[in-house]
């Protein structure tokens, strides 16, 4: 079941495609992409939720993202 955010679509989904937009203007390959958008979630980790909770956070946010990976044939590759 999908969780509702304090966020609405469509400002998930403009900063979503000026992300996207800085990448795909330097080229940017697959596996770089990711190492970099993994150094920005801990970075945001280390830096904006106490110590005592990264942990958990760090936990909750990988199930997620594992939660999200669509196992099924993508179209788009």
């Amino acid at each position: 079941m999908p969780q509702s955010s304090r966020y609405s679509d469509e400002r998930v989904e403009q900063l979503l495609s000026k992300l996207i937009k800085v990448l795909e203007e330097h080229r940017t390959p697959t596996d770089l992409s990711l190492m970099l958008l993994g150094n920005m979630v801990t970075n945001l980790i280390n830096t904006s939720v106490a110590p005592a909770q990264r942990k958990t956070l760090a936990r909750s946010f990988a199930e997620a993202l594992q939660a999200s990976i669509r196992e099924d044939e993508d179209k788009t590759h």
